[in-house]
């Protein structure tokens, strides 16, 4: 492709749009295909989702999958990073009062507490830092944040992240097994998502006027927490509660409802794809193994098949699928995880992990010079030309 190759062109209707579409960079770590959903480095994520977290992260941020030995050295950095939590870095989530804000507030503020410890300007460094102590974050957050400081166990991070996680919630046993199953298959699921999503987008774009790492991915957080983007999860959740019925008779008069009262059907369609998510289907079939019994995963369940015909009456609806989000809450809360307004934490999380590789790409850019600080052009509008008197 060369530097005057007209790529796409932009007319008066894309103004305002919310950049929907418009290319604007590249990306390394992944794709949307409208069809087929998110690729990591080329891997369609159904191929990935029973690999080891770990191993999913070196994906993004070598461009290869590791062979034995460089898994194990990369595990071995993460641990021995996730162990030396500079002192104090957390504190500032202990003098918030419990129960107080949402729980993306205090991610958001524990990445920036952890920045104001130690930020060494290196960037792969920085992120390997933040990629190996947010399991501690999270476990703090839930703890403290529930008022529940005296339940955390001592971190074991040999054990991996999202086990080192379970582990310090106090969760043992059966249940921490089905814990740790679960939250891998989410953690890898919502590890990336091509670079313009809202959270990817804003963390890039901060960081590309050489903010830290820390404040490029507390920035992200805050973009993510919004109900149209990472907060969907919860609303979904929410969602599946009202309706209380897997009966199909009784979602599609619910749902029929909903639509006639011009309300959202949460966890159908998307700003990309075009069919079905296969990160839907994959939950889905997730959940058939850890939770088939559970109430609310039947609900959303039955969601998936009762909906799509219903939404495709409408012709405006461009997507009637399934998303992600669907049945990702009703697996959260069948793993024990029973407070919604907790699971964007997950989602953000996970997308730590991506964001990071993507800043590092964009770092290394253009011989190492990196990308230019984001600098959009927008057009006057309704300004005519005025003089004082």
């Amino acid at each position: 492709m060369g530097d005057e190759e007209t790529i796409f062109s932009i007319s008066e209707g894309h103004l305002d749009s919310g950049l929907r579409g418009i290319p604007v960079g590249t990306c390394k770590t992944s794709y949307v295909d409208p069809i087929e959903g998110v690729h990591y480095v080329g891997y369609p994520v159904g191929d990935l989702a029973n690999l080891e977290e770990e191993d999913v992260i070196y994906l993004l941020m070598h461009k290869r999958l590791p062979d034995p030995e460089e898994s194990a050295a990369f595990r071995k950095e993460l641990a021995h990073r996730g162990e030396e939590m500079p002192t104090g870095a957390l504190r500032v989530l202990e003098n918030l009062t419990p129960g107080s804000g949402h729980p993306m507030d205090w991610l958001s503020i524990g990445i920036m507490a952890m920045g104001a410890a130690e930020t060494t300007g290196d960037v792969r460094v920085d992120s390997m830092n933040l990629i190996a102590r947010t399991p501690e974050l999270m476990a703090r957050i839930f703890l403290l944040r529930g008022g529940h400081p005296e339940k955390l166990r001592p971190r074991n991070t040999e054990l991996g992240l999202v086990e080192n996680f379970v582990h310090m919630l106090g969760v043992d046993g059966e249940e921490a097994e089905m814990m740790n199953r679960a939250l891998r298959f989410f953690f890898i699921l919502h590890m990336d998502h091509g670079g313009g999503n809202l959270s990817t987008f804003s963390g890039k774009a901060v960081a590309s006027g050489k903010a830290s790492v820390y404040a490029s991915l507390a920035s992200a957080m805050n973009a993510l927490s919004g109900p149209l983007h990472g907060r969907a999860n919860q609303a979904c959740l929410e969602f599946v509660q009202r309706i209380g019925t897997s009966d199909p008779d009784e979602i599609e008069k619910f749902v029929r409802a909903e639509l006639a009262a011009k309300r959202p059907i949460y966890g159908f369609g998307h700003g990309v794809l075009r069919a079905e998510d296969p990160r839907a289907r994959l939950l889905i079939e997730l959940g058939s193994e850890v939770c088939p019994d559970d109430e609310y995963y039947k609900i959303a369940k039955a969601l998936r098949e009762v909906v799509p015909p219903i939404l495709k009456e409408h012709p405006k609806i461009k997507n009637p699928f399934p998303n992600v989000d669907l049945a990702s809450g009703s697996l959260l809360h069948a793993i024990g995880f029973r407070k919604p307004h907790y699971y964007t934490t997950f989602f953000g999380w996970a997308r730590v992990a991506g964001i990071c590789a993507q800043i590092l790409d964009e770092r290394n850019a253009r011989d190492g010079r990196g990308v230019p600080i984001y600098r959009p052009k927008y057009i006057a509008k309704e300004q005519p030309h005025r003089r004082l008197e």
